[in-house]
């Protein structure tokens, strides 16, 4: 065989080898998306199956709703002041929540981030617990602190705070693990102390997009404040069960309209203060 012929042989070779591959990877990846595919269909049928999903069930309650929304018309005003008072009372439950949640969240996330924490091994512990705070709602820790501290708006902002908590300290120490820390090591290296060189390396970098996030976790509170009251944690949403077992949908409708509102407002506002942040 001449070495022209054993290169043309090496080439043929290379290529059908190439192919072999290529066509056992294409064969897996059809494969994984047929698997993955079958796996939807599953958890469409178990999910559908879990949640009693009964079409019948809202092609009749239907009317119902219907026949609850016109007794909803005219809405009803002469208790508006009683309802801007509750909705003044979710607001300031999300705003102390979120402020207390963002206080703490602070040294929380210099501990937990990786990288610069000084907790060493205990740094995922402390992921763990702050994982499980963020992991338990709002809703189920205002539940708690009603029977702890008494019915009220305080057991709501301690909901919200505990919950926030969690969810705030993830945020900061995954932006603190995004910097780059050569500023940082090199003030300690000039002979400063860690908590100096945070000050004056990190802070000025991470204060606008802290200030950022904690202004969607009070968005996001001031919404999810909104039904603490039906655990008696105060607020609007106290009014709203009330309007619900009830039956007055004048009255509920009026409340919905004063929370669609607010909500609206705080959400511009907070969005139009993230935009100059940025």
């Amino acid at each position: 065989m001449t070495l022209r012929q054993s290169h043309s042989k090496s080439r043929i070779d290379a290529a059908v080898a190439a192919y072999a591959r290529g066509s056992a990877r294409w064969d897996m990846a059809r494969t994984q998306r047929w698997g993955l595919g079958l796996l939807f269909v599953v958890l469409v049928i178990a999910s559908w199956q879990l949640a009693q999903v009964d079409l019948t069930r809202l092609a009749t309650g239907l009317p119902k709703l219907g026949h609850w929304l016109a007794q909803a018309w005219p809405p009803t005003l002469h208790e508006l002041p009683i309802f801007l008072l509750r909705t003044g009372e979710t607001v300031a439950i999300a705003f102390l929540g979120t402020l207390a949640a963002v206080l703490a969240a602070v040294p929380a996330a210099f501990l937990a981030a990786r990288g610069i924490s000084p907790l060493g091994s205990l740094r995922v512990p402390l992921r763990w617990v702050l994982n499980a705070f963020r992991g338990v709602d709002s809703f189920v820790f205002a539940l708690i602190f009603v029977a702890a501290v008494g019915l009220g708006p305080f057991a709501g902002l301690l909901g919200v705070a505990l919950h926030t908590w969690g969810s705030a300290a993830k945020l900061f120490s995954e932006q603190i693990e995004t910097m780059p820390l050569e500023t940082t090591e090199a003030l300690e290296a000039g002979g400063a102390g860690r908590v100096v060189a945070f000050r004056y390396a990190l802070l000025p970098e991470l204060l606008p997009a802290w200030a950022s996030q904690a202004l969607y976790l009070f968005e996001f509170n001031v919404r999810a404040s909104t039904v603490l009251g039906v655990v008696g944690a105060g607020g609007i949403g106290q009014e709203l069960k009330a309007s619900m077992d009830l039956l007055d949908f004048a009255r509920l409708a009026t409340i919905i309209a004063v929370i669609l509102v607010a909500v609206t407002l705080i959400d511009t506002l907070s969005g139009w203060i993230r935009r100059r942040l940025s």
